[in-house]
């Protein structure tokens, strides 16, 4: 955990900041540069989460680690309806990301394109067994 605030006043406010690593599998022949972006996490259609992601480039064939924080902002699932059912009822939380690149695609260093990716994950939290299961959509469009 890289931060944690909470305060009382003037009204009961929790943010926790946490540092995340995600690894990129380019499986393509062509390198990708990406321009600063953020990514979204939300529970039931409402934003809870946002991690910035800095502009870097991503080689061809190979793996790319993201480091970043995301500013989880509890309050706003916690006061959801649902989240009481679904964390001691069901005992899962689903959540949703979504995260959108925008850069250039570079071929053998000779033909350069823009493109964006369009990734999203289904992140199920499961609370009594402590796992997590992602399942993530990724699109790239030219």
């Amino acid at each position: 955990m890289a931060g944690f605030k909470f305060e009382v006043f003037p009204a009961v406010e929790l943010n926790i900041t946490l540092g995340i690593l995600v690894t990129v599998d380019n499986r393509n022949y062509g390198s990708s540069k990406y321009q600063n972006a953020t990514a979204y996490i939300s529970y039931r259609g409402e934003v809870v989460a946002e991690a910035p992601i800095a502009d870097d480039t991503i080689p061809a064939r190979g793996k790319h680690n993201i480091s970043t924080t995301m500013n989880l902002i509890p309050d706003k699932f916690v006061k959801n309806p649902y989240f009481l059912a679904d964390a001691v009822g069901t005992g899962i939380l689903n959540f949703t990301s979504t995260t959108t690149l925008h850069g250039k695609v570079s071929l053998f260093k000779l033909v350069k394109m823009k493109g964006t990716s369009f990734c999203t994950c289904d992140i199920s939290i499961f609370v009594m067994p402590k796992t997590v299961n992602s399942v993530c959509k990724a699109k790239f469009t030219l």
